[in-house]
């Protein structure tokens, strides 16, 4: 089992910068990928980005490729999101998770989540 619980979130203006957090407790999270998912109020829950086990290898869904960097810490079990030009449209619920094995990009797939965490970006 996995604990996860997300910090970091807040209200910016547009261009600005957040470092979200996750916090992971429980057995083994070095072994699990950990991925942010975000949600925006009527929208599906998107791919943002993911960190595989050892941390070198990293993916990024295409609204926020070249804006964010995804690392993690396995000493302090820990991963971030840096997200940096904020836009209006990043405005969401930003969920950490995590998974042993499986398709990184798809939500379905993970079966540990946080309780999420808001990022709201004003023009």
């Amino acid at each position: 089992q996995v604990q996860l619980a997300e910090s970091g979130g807040g209200s910016v203006q547009a261009g600005g910068s957040l470092r979200l957090s996750c916090a992971a407790t429980g057995r083994d999270f070095n072994l699990h990928a950990a991925g942010w998912f975000r949600q925006a109020p009527g929208k599906e829950r998107e791919f943002v980005a993911a960190v595989l086990q050892v941390g070198s290898i990293t993916y990024y869904g295409e609204s926020v490729k070249g804006r964010s960097t995804i690392s993690r810490d396995n000493a302090k079990n820990m991963v971030y999101l840096q997200m940096d030009s904020l836009r209006p449209d990043d405005t969401a619920v930003y969920y950490c998770a995590a998974l042993r094995n499986g398709n990184v990009y798809s939500h379905t797939e993970y079966p540990y989540w946080g309780q999420g965490t808001q990022v709201t970006v004003s023009s």
